[in-house]
This record gives C-alpha cells, sequence and structure tokens, in this order.
C-alpha cells in the first residue's frame, strides 16, 4: 500500500482541457470585474469627498447635522462640530463674496458682513476652519484670565420647535494662556504685508477675542478685562468687552454707567498701553444685553461716546426674558435664549441704541439672524454688521453661504448694495454728536486730576524706595 501511494504522488494529473478553458474565460473576467468595483468606488469616494466638502451641500443642513442633533446630547455634538472644523477635514466655502455684500469697518474692506458670534469656539480651536466656512469675522470666547470649568452640566438645551436655544455654559475656559498658544502658533513663520495687517491672516476678514470675567473675582472689578486686552491686543482685529452674559454672576451689573465708564477707560488705556503700533490696535467693542431699557441704553450711549477710544457694540447677547409663544419643555430652563425668539428684542435695541449713538460709532447686531432677509432688517435698523450663531448650529456649515446668498439676491432684487443701505440707515437714524457740556468737562477735569495724583504718588514712592 505504500508504494503504491508513493507511486500516485509521483503521477502528475493533468488539467482537463475543460478546466483549462473555464480558467482561461473566468480570470480575465474576475479582473475586469475587479478594475470596474474599483474605478466606481474611486469615483463614488472622489463625488463624495467634493459633495462633502462644499459647505452648500444639502447632506450638511438635512442629514448630518440633523443627525448629530438627534444622536448626541448638546453639549457633546457642540464639540464634535468644532474638532471637525479643528482638524482641517471640514468643509469649505468654494465661492468668492459678490460685490454687493462688500461693507466697511472702521475704513477697512471687508469682504461680506456676515460674522460668527462667540461662544462656538471657546478656546480658539478651529479659528481656521471657521474662516473657510465663508464668515467676515469670526469671534473666539469668552476667554477668562484663568482656567474655569463653567456650570455644571446639562447646561444647554436645544428647542427645535421654536429655532431656539438655551444655555447657562457659564464662561467654561481653558484660560488665556492655553489660547494664546492657540493663536501663536497660527503665525506664519516668513509673514506676508497682508498678514502683519490684519490677524485673521485673511484680507477682508477679521479675528476677536471675546473677553469674559472669572467667576470668583471681585464683580465690579475691571481687572479681569483690562488682564485680557494686555494679554490678546497683539493678537487680534478686534477685541470684545462682554458685560451682557446672564449665567456669571454679578456681571451685567458692569452695563451700569459709572461701573461702565470706569471699565471703559481702563480697558481703553490697557489696549493704547500695549498697541506695537497704529496698524496693530485692535478695535474695543462693547457687547451688551437686550434686556435694557431706555434708561440702560442711554447709559451704555453716554458711556460709549464719552470714552474715547471705544470702537463699537455688539447688540445684543442672550436674554433671559421667555416670550409667550416658546412651546418646547425646556423653555423653563435657567440661561440665556438665543435664536429666533431673540430677533425682535435684538432689533429693537438696535434701533434704541443707533438713535442715541453718534453715527461713527459702529453697531454690529446679533440676534436670531437666520435669512439673507433677517440680515437686511438689521442693517436697515442701523447696524453695520452682523453676527450669527443659533442657526449656525441647527443649520450647519453651509449656513454662512445660504445667508450670503439670499441676501445677495435680496440686495440685487433692490438694485442696491449693503454698504448703501447701511449708509443710508446710519444717516437717517444716529444721533448727532455730543456737545461737550459743562459737567462733562468738570468730569473730564475731575479725571484728569486724578491721574495726576496717582503719577505724583507713583513719582514719590520711587523716590524714596531705597536704591
Amino acid at each position: 500500500m505504500a508504494s503504491l501511494r508513493l507511486v500516485s504522488r509521483r503521477i502528475p494529473v493533468k488539467p482537463s482541457h475543460s478546466s483549462r478553458s473555464f480558467a482561461s474565460t473566468t480570470e480575465p473576467t474576475s479582473r475586469i470585474r475587479t478594475s470596474a468595483y474599483v474605478t466606481l468606488f474611486a469615483l463614488t469616494a472622489g463625488v463624495g469627498a467634493v459633495y462633502y466638502l462644499d459647505s452648500r451641500a444639502a447632506v450638511h443642513r438635512y442629514l448630518i447635522t440633523p443627525i448629530i442633533r438627534h444622536a448626541l446630547d448638546p453639549e457633546t455634538g457642540h464639540k464634535l462640530a468644532v474638532g471637525v472644523l479643528e482638524s482641517g477635514l471640514g468643509p469649505r466655502d468654494m465661492f468668492p463674496d459678490d460685490e454687493r455684500l462688500k461693507t466697511e469697518l472702521w475704513g477697512q474692506s471687508l469682504s461680506n458682513p456676515i460674522g460668527l458670534a462667540a461662544g462656538f469656539d471657546k478656546d480658539g480651536r478651529a479659528i481656521d476652519g471657521l474662516f473657510n466656512l465663508g464668515f467676515g469675522w469670526v469671534e473666539v470666547g469668552s476667554v477668562t484670565p484663568k482656567p474655569q470649568s463653567g456650570n455644571p452640566r446639562p447646561r444647554v438645551f436645544h428647542l427645535p420647535e421654536d429655532d431656539a436655544l438655551i444655555n447657562r455654559y457659564g464662561f467654561p475656559s481653558q484660560g488665556q494662556v492655553s489660547v494664546l498658544s492657540r493663536l501663536r502658533a497660527r503665525l506664519p513663520t516668513f509673514p506676508s504685508a497682508a498678514d502683519e495687517d490684519s490677524a485673521s491672516l485673511r484680507n477682508g476678514r477679521l479675528l476677536a477675542v471675546n473677553l469674559g470675567k472669572n467667576k470668583e473675582s471681585p464683580q465690579e472689578s475691571p481687572d479681569d478685562f483690562i488682564t485680557g486686552v494686555r494679554a490678546f491686543a497683539p493678537h487680534a482685529d478686534v477685541l470684545v468687552i462682554n458685560v451682557s452674559s446672564p449665567n456669571t454672576p454679578g456681571l451685567r451689573g458692569l452695563q451700569q454707567r459709572e461701573l461702565l465708564s470706569q471699565l471703559l477707560r481702563g480697558v481703553v488705556q490697557a489696549r493704547d498701553e500695549v498697541a506695537t503700533s497704529p496698524t496693530r490696535r485692535p478695535k474695543l467693542v462693547l457687547k451688551i444685553s437686550p434686556d435694557l431699557d431706555s434708561h440702560g441704553l442711554e447709559d451704555i450711549a453716554n458711556a460709549v461716546s464719552t470714552v474715547k477710544g471705544i470702537d463699537g457694540v455688539i447688540v445684543t447677547n442672550t436674554t433671559i426674558q421667555r416670550p409667550a409663544h416658546l412651546r418646547n419643555a425646556n423653555r423653563a430652563q435657567q440661561g440665556g435664549l438665543s435664536g429666533a425668539p431673540l430677533q425682535p428684542l435684538a432689533l429693537e435695541a438696535v434701533r434704541g441704541l443707533r438713535k442715541r449713538l453718534p453715527a461713527e460709532i459702529p453697531i454690529i447686531g446679533c440676534g436670531g439672524i437666520s435669512s439673507g432677509a433677517d440680515a437686511l432688517a438689521f442693517a436697515r435698523a442701523g447696524a453695520s454688521f452682523v453676527q450669527l450663531y443659533t442657526a449656525f448650529g441647527y443649520d450647519g456649515v453651509g449656513t454662512c453661504r445660504r445667508i450670503k446668498d439670499e441676501l445677495t439676491e435680496e440686495l440685487a432684487r433692490r438694485g442696491t448694495t449693503w454698504h448703501d443701505v447701511v449708509k443710508q440707515a446710519v444717516s437717517e437714524n444716529a444721533a448727532a454728536p455730543r456737545a461737550v457740556g459743562v459737567q462733562q468737562l468738570v468730569r473730564q477735569a475731575e479725571e484728569l486730576k486724578g491721574l495726576l495724583d496717582e503719577l505724583v504718588d507713583r513719582m514719590s514712592n520711587d523716590a524714596s524706595a531705597p536704591a
């Protein structure tokens, strides 16, 4: 038996003619099929990548964003969105802005008037990803001097039936050191002239840093804001003084006239001391609440007008009011309400402040803007620029491009431009330049005397100090 097995191993078995024929016909067919599958996959992946990278793609608004909103809690979904934009894998606005959208702020020409409000990118992680979406202004923060965790979770709530959001984040921040390191890391090794002119590193765009206050800091002290101005002045086009969040105890009290004037004088002095050159002198902008009455708006206007060096006002932050028409059960949550229900309050505040401020102080409108028509309504009320937040969270990465397209159509239909609409609204509604009255002269003289006394005291202390 062993010899038979040995013989059988030595006898080669030749394939039959039919098996050779089958192999010869199936191998080319298999190769063709494989090539077809590879080609189809490559084409599908290529088309999918192009579609994904275009911020206008409907998949972002109608598929990806709703899935994230329903699958994750609001704060986790928010962090995911920031992470994607930080990675550089986010979609982009592929098209140039229409000439009708050009606007001007502080003598600088901007390609469009649509900005992103503070609150989305709290720690400056996704600045370039957000600029890639077409925003003319990206505002990071709020940034506090020291790191703090903010309020306990849950602290942000969707109200989808109302196109609204309630948050009580309470300024969670990694602190100034962390955010500064990211801003410095963006700087090119060999900057161009355009890079030196703008902290955004992009022509026709602005980078803003929103400055907040640590929860444990003394409520009436301006020190946190002065610290923030000194830290970020070399790295921002705009510094926003946020005294209007409803989620930090006592913060809105700084909107009172005397406290606000003291604060504004302090931040102007700090900005001017650290400005490296006239071209790298960031603008100082105040962000106010929508819950101010007429007396409160008058206090804001007086302080901003009399303290020279405040360059604009953002109107508004979130509201603590709860309109009766809100339907979602989350309407009972504590915190600041944003989105569509905020728009009437914000528009009214823009109109009220515009007639109290001189034309040279621009207003940036913010609150419930989700369409080109909304943006145009703010321009006609006297806002030179607008910002988004909640609409961006609901509609996703194509929101800026969509609103710009809608706004372009509105302007074309009216035969006008954004610049012309704003110019007419401001000229019709802005307050006349304030005359310098006797009381104001007395107050300025008292302030000057106080500064001189402080200087004398310092010199005396230096002279008496041991060598």
